[in-house]
């Protein structure tokens, strides 16, 4: 794939919601309560964090068991998918989404800022003041993130 086909399948960091890593891997949180303006991009690939399964969408996607305002049902596959999750920033236009986008999607983006090298105690704030002020809402997901390696 060359450089400039690659860049076509970032998402613009400029786009609300896009958070860069300190690797420069973009990833876009959303809620999903709010539906996509006309003309945003779509992702190619999108992990849902809901506690039911999420309708259908015309990208890949994945979806893990997490309750509002709680930590992930499964833990490991939740390790596992926010890993593949990171992974695949690299090159593609990865969306992490729950209902608001705030607690469970800050959350998650945190744990893919421990993945991408910020330390666990900074993740949240890091998260905090590039993506949402709210991220991480409850003090077990900060806890969460803070233990998550």
């Amino acid at each position: 794939m060359a450089d400039d086909e690659r860049w076509d399948e970032r998402w613009d960091e400029r786009d609300a919601g896009v958070l860069r890593l300190p690797s420069g891997r973009l990833v876009r949180g959303r809620g999903l309560r709010r539906p996509l303006a006309p003309g945003t991009p779509q992702p190619s690939y999108g992990l849902y964090l809901l506690r039911r399964r999420p309708p259908e969408v015309p990208w890949e996607s994945r979806w893990l068991r997490w309750p509002d305002f709680r930590l992930p049902a499964d833990r490991v596959a939740a390790r596992t998918l926010l890993a593949e999750a990171w992974e695949r920033a690299a090159e593609e236009r990865v969306e992490i989404a729950c209902d608001g986008g705030r607690g469970r999607t800050g959350t998650a983006l945190a744990c893919l800022a421990v993945l991408d090298g910020v330390p666990p105690g900074e993740a949240v704030a890091y998260v905090r003041a590039r993506y949402d002020r709210h991220a991480a809402e409850t003090p077990w997901q900060r806890r969460y993130v803070r233990r998550f390696r």
